[in-house]
């Protein structure tokens, strides 16, 4: 350990309880990695504070003494996010895991940062209310906010950044602010809400979240249709998008996933490309949207779809397609995953899809296609020994080469998962010159470039 972090651990101590603040061995490793394949590397030391004031303190500490800081959640994150490269202090966050105020009447929720997606509708039951972001992961709010995320649920209700109404955040020199406030609008100011909502812990530590929620849909319906190609797949959601179906949720699985899934989930579906569909609303409304749907996904020779109401069938349904990445993982023992995630405009997705189911096979590595083509966004899921370098050297070239088509396309190097590390050396060539307006930016709130150094931005100075 550094000097600089054995003085912190000493200030730390002055205010911190014994079981707050360690050096553990064991600790330390459990918060230098993600879910990801990227290479881990540990904190020098891990806090767990429980109210805002003790994240203040750390904060001021730790800028006192120039050791890097970086906020965790539960480290579900897929791009290195929280690995702390340049070492110094993890701020575990799962201690303020707290549903503060439910609003219900103005559909909104106060929630600390270690609140988790299921805690949260756990409790927002009672209401009648949910909160819409789904993406699999049991991640925590803060961390969902930190990167962005999405998944299934956003094609109707839109991402993390839709439902943020206000943050309360520590920044660089320990005070704290609050980015907005309870009105549906405003007009007023920056809109500081939309630049620290995937800011990716870089800018500052989030330790309250005010959040959009929803009301319980009347009726859900849930329906599985298979096709012969992905193109057709694919092209039955732009019809159906362009028709105006107001469908919640539209999953593409392509055939080998759909292999996997039943390999893992014990299911007999249709080995084929397939989409996975929700609808939600009133039952008459619900009728007309179905049946409107089967009309299009049959003029795209849908070769089979069946419709689920019974809400045993459709949570085994969903379980399936949030599964797929476990499926992936137990059917492939010894190796990795590389989840690879770019979003395109709509018009563009069939064609891309195209590209990385073909370059997947001239790969030689065993690879699925999945996404929320609803909104444009795909992955593929490869499984890497990487222990082989010609098998990981394929596997980014394969990355890079799908993420330099969605740029030249008009879309994005990641939809949901965020930069962190894994994305980095593709802000370039993305945002042009407006990457030197989000350095400034990160320079003007974080002088000395502590919070999360060298994920999103390359560090130039500050860094250790």
């Amino acid at each position: 350990m550094e000097t600089a972090s054995m003085s912190l651990l000493q200030a730390l101590r002055e205010f911190l309880t014994e079981q707050q603040v360690t050096e553990n061995q064991t600790v330390r490793e459990l918060h230098g990695r993600d879910e990801s394949y990227h290479m881990e590397s540990l904190p020098d030391l891990v806090v767990f504070p429980e109210t805002a004031q003790q994240v203040s303190e750390i904060v001021k500490q730790a800028n006192k003494y120039k050791v890097p800081i970086v906020p965790f959640g539960l480290g579900s994150s897929l791009e290195g996010h929280v690995i702390p490269y340049e070492h110094g202090i993890t701020i575990d966050l799962s201690l303020m895991n707290k549903v503060l105020e439910v609003r219900e009447n103005d559909f909104l929720v106060r929630v600390q940062p270690g609140v988790t997606r299921t805690q949260l509708n756990k409790e927002l039951k009672k209401y009648g209310l949910f909160f819409s972001v789904d993406p699999g992961a049991d991640a925590t709010l803060g961390g969902m906010a930190a990167t962005n995320a999405s998944g299934t649920t956003s094609v109707k209700y839109g991402v993390m950044r839709d439902q943020v109404r206000d943050l309360e955040v520590v920044l660089a020199d320990g005070s704290i602010i609050h980015t907005g406030n309870l009105a549906a609008k405003s007009s007023s100011g920056y809109h500081l809400n939309g630049l620290f909502v995937g800011s990716e812990g870089t800018l500052g530590c989030f330790t309250e979240l005010t959040l959009r929620v929803y009301g319980i849909p009347e009726h859900v319906m849930a329906a599985r249709a298979s096709f012969p190609s992905l193109n057709d797949a694919v092209e039955a959601v732009v019809s159906i998008l362009q028709a105006g179906v107001p469908i919640a949720r539209v999953e593409l699985i392509d055939e080998p996933s759909m292999k996997q899934v039943n390999l893992f989930s014990e299911t007999s579906y249709n080995e084929s490309p397939t989409l996975f569909l929700e609808f939600h609303g009133n039952e008459a409304g619900l009728k007309q949207d179905v049946a409107f749907t089967k009309e299009i996904v049959e003029d795209h020779h849908c070769l089979d779809i069946e419709f689920e109401t019974d809400n045993a069938a459709r949570n085994r349904l969903w379980e399936a397609r949030h599964n797929l990445a476990y499926a992936y993982i137990h059917g492939h023992p010894g190796k990795k995953m590389m989840v690879t995630d770019v979003c395109l405009p709509i018009s563009e997705l069939s064609g891309a899809i195209s590209h990385a189911r073909e370059a997947v096979d001239t790969l030689g590595l065993p690879g699925g296609i999945v996404g929320h083509v609803g909104d444009g966004n795909y992955h593929t899921l490869l499984m890497i020994d990487m222990s082989n370098p010609e098998e990981v050297a394929k596997a980014e070239k394969f990355n890079e080469q799908i993420v330099l088509y969605a740029l030249e396309r008009g879309g994005t190097c990641t939809g949901e998962h965020g930069v962190g590390a894994g994305k980095q050396k593709y802000q370039q060539k993305e945002h042009g010159q407006a990457l030197q307006v989000m350095e400034k930016i990160k320079r003007a709130l974080d002088p000395d470039n502590l919070f999360n150094p060298n994920k999103i931005l390359k560090s130039k100075e500050g860094a250790r």
